[in-house]
């Protein structure tokens, strides 16, 4: 397996690879995107760009390269070493091409590299593909014009004078629905003044509420609530031990200069973690990390990682 195929493993689990004096593969998470021009729908997906000045060794890539192959790790910085040296003799007259990263080309004395579109190094969108809209065709009705009808032919109805007793039976009615109408508002006036009577005594039943004044003999305690902070993902790495107590020593080292040190864990190496401090953000932790390379160790790295 080449060099390219192990920084493409790693990509899946990582947001930054660092080849040692070559440069840096970073992922960055995109979004779903729309390609009107096309009429296709791209899933979200990981962007892979490249920082020639990142260039020192972290330990990422040769630790997995020894622990794949089962080789020792200097085993694996010298295959690095050789495999970078074979990328820069091509690249000094043809086109560096990496499957599944992208290529590199050499202008003006500069490195160029022109990222691939077709892996996709996001997990969340595993199975996932582009879909191509197709057009939607609608159907135009056109409007007939129609023969003019004929207009319907009205038959005068003469009206009929009604009979004198249909007249007095309505004006029966009229009476009856009269003395409906006074029982009716006469009913709703004693509602209204039974409802008037309920709601003096639910004002006066409130008022003495207000007034009164309880005592409670034994309050309840207070209840003291502990908002979980946010976890912090984001760590300056200061170095990996194989012995526990080499680890505890750099951590009370660290800790007599101020720094917010700890004990990460073991890794899959059985390697004792020790970092600089731990953060919330990545740009924070980059910040830490560049301030860390500068002033006091330039092989310190930075692991994304919950604990």
């Amino acid at each position: 397996m080449n060099l390219a195929n192990y920084i493409s493993d790693l990509l899946y689990r990582y947001e930054c690879v660092i080849v040692p004096k070559f440069g840096g593969f970073i992922t960055n998470n995109k979004s779903a995107r729309i390609d009107t021009s096309s009429n296709t729908l791209y899933p979200p997906y990981k962007q892979i760009t490249f920082n020639s000045h990142l260039t020192n060794n972290d330990g990422l890539l040769a630790n997995y390269i020894a622990s794949v192959d089962n080789i020792s790790y200097e085993c694996a910085v010298n295959y690095i070493k050789f495999e970078i040296d074979a990328w820069r003799e091509k690249l000094k007259d043809q086109e560096l091409i990496l499957t599944g990263l992208g290529s590199f080309t050499v202008s003006g004395g500069k490195l160029h590299f022109e990222p691939q579109q077709k892996v996709n190094y996001l997990t969340s969108s595993f199975g996932l593909t582009n879909v191509v809209r197709a057009e939607i065709e609608r159907e135009t009705i056109k409007k007939t014009s129609t023969s003019s009808e004929p207009a319907p032919i009205v038959i005068p109805i003469k009206e009929k004078k009604a009979p004198n007793y249909l007249k007095y039976a309505a004006i029966f009615v009229l009476g009856l629905s009269a003395i409906g109408f006074a029982g009716k508002y006469y009913q709703n006036h004693l509602y209204e003044k039974e409802l008037a009577e309920a709601q003096k005594k639910q004002h006066l039943i409130e008022e003495k509420i207000e007034n009164a004044t309880f005592v409670i003999s034994k309050p309840l305690p207070a209840l003291n609530l502990e908002i979980e902070s946010r976890k912090k993902s984001f760590h300056v790495i200061a170095g990996a031990f194989r012995f526990p107590e080499n680890a505890e020593r750099k951590v009370n080292q660290l800790l007599s200069e101020g720094y917010k040190a700890r004990i990460l864990g073991v890794n899959k190496w059985n390697l004792t973690v020790v970092s600089y401090g731990s953060f919330m953000t990545r740009d924070e932790a980059l910040e830490n990390l560049s301030e860390i390379r500068e002033n006091v160790a330039k092989d310190s790295w930075l692991l994304i990682q919950e604990f």
